[in-house]
């Protein structure tokens, strides 16, 4: 995650110090005082579903599917993410409200000194699940909302899902639950993005997390309803601008940037045209302390089953089970070429990647959409929306 907010705005957050290992530089709470050095970690509870979403990279299923951990298993799982240091712990699915242990786990993940977070469509939250998630000790819930009304509706596979997203915000608001707003960004909702800001403003959310499509489960359907590069570059240009402007008039939104670091170079061109050259210089301290595209390095997933993944997205391939190996072992596994690779891919990546600039910051953007178009894992990503001149650091040209 990149955070506008934080980079163009100076907000303080509590991630600061696991994302930029800046605590000391920060008035709020942290996460963590220094930056992150095991993965934060997604655990896709479970494969069930109450909608059906044209994008959604579990390619979650009305039902549960066999073998997906017990409460106890799902209780060891969280053991030993604890035992290896792991900072948070992102409940996901499907849709994880399905399952009624969930605040079971919730308990047995905070009390094993785990930051619990929640991934939801906010469609099953009511007011008792709320407070019943909160007193499980619950930090954080995003919920997705994909467009206004009617193309949220349509992305989601069921009419009236707008609406019971926005219930189960303001069910998580009324409990005291910090809660964010999670959109996907594609040609069929780009129109949408002034209208759900407007949005979260209204409803009282104060975090917005901007999220570039990936190509994995049914978003590898989707493709080719992806922005182009330009529309996706006008559209991060627009949210800088729409961040800064709340932020002017005293609406202090968190406003992050999620799956493509392309977005990082970006950040640096747009500051220094808007904000002169000194911003541009911290933004790029910060983005360098961040580290580049996380996979297989600072993000992790773990599927209904126990299968460790490389990222959320990346459900294709495996690095082993948690019934078989400790998640730590499987991690740790310098033996695995995949994950060598990935650990040591600024040296491997090719085309524009290989010579930009901002390769450091960025460290190739997605390797999964690059495999998916490609069919190259170090070819560069098919969504970076540099201009040449900014890549070779070149003549500046409109942002």
């Amino acid at each position: 995650m990149i955070s506008i907010s934080k980079l163009l705005c100076g907000l303080d957050a509590e991630s600061d110090g696991l994302r930029y290992d800046a605590a000391d530089e920060s008035a709020a709470d942290q996460i963590t005082e220094r930056k992150q050095h095991r993965p934060v970690v997604v655990w896709n509870t479970t494969k069930q579903c109450n909608l059906y979403c044209s994008h959604c990279y579990a390619s979650a299923d009305t039902e549960t599917i066999p073998g997906e951990l017990s409460t106890a298993e799902g209780k060891a799982l969280l053991d030993q993410l604890a035992d290896f240091g792991v900072p948070v712990v992102l409940f996901s699915g499907g849709e994880p409200l399905v399952r009624d242990d969930l605040p079971e786990l919730v308990a047995h993940a905070s009390a094993a000194g785990i930051r619990p977070v929640l991934s939801t469509n906010g469609t099953l939250i009511t007011e008792e699940k709320a407070r019943a998630l909160k007193d499980a000790g619950l930090r954080y819930a995003g919920v997705s909302v994909d467009g206004l009304p009617e193309r949220n509706d349509a992305f989601r596979g069921k009419e009236g899902a707008f609406d019971a997203a926005v219930r189960g915000i303001e069910a998580c608001l009324d409990a005291g639950l910090k809660t964010g707003l999670r959109y996907t960004i594609t040609e069929r909702n780009a129109a949408d993005l002034g209208g759900v800001i407007d949005l979260l403003v209204d409803v009282g959310v104060d975090r917005f997390c901007f999220y570039h499509l990936d190509y994995g489960g049914r978003g590898k359907g989707i493709v080719d309803a992806d922005l182009s590069p330009a529309a996706k570059r006008d559209a991060v240009r627009r949210l800088c601008d729409l961040t800064r402007e709340y932020h002017d008039a005293g609406e202090e939104i968190e406003t992050l940037l999620v799956g493509n670091y392309a977005d990082a170079g970006y950040l640096i061109e747009y500051a220094d045209r808007e904000l002169g050259r000194d911003h541009a210089e911290r933004i790029r301290t910060y983005l360098e302390r961040n580290g580049g595209d996380p996979a297989g390095e600072r993000v992790a997933d773990v599927d209904p089953v126990g299968n460790v993944h490389l990222t959320q997205f990346w459900q294709g391939y495996s690095l082993g089970n948690v019934r078989e190996r400790p998640f730590g072992e499987l991690w740790s596994d310098d033996a695995n070429p995949l994950l060598g690779a990935l650990r040591n891919r600024e040296e491997r990546l090719t085309g524009r990647c290989a010579d930009c600039q901002y390769r450091s910051l960025c460290r190739g953007g997605s390797r999964l959409r690059a495999l998916t178009v490609h069919g190259d894992l170090f070819a560069p990503d098919p969504q970076c929306y540099l201009t040449e001149g900014e890549v070779r650091g070149g003549e500046a040209v409109p942002l």
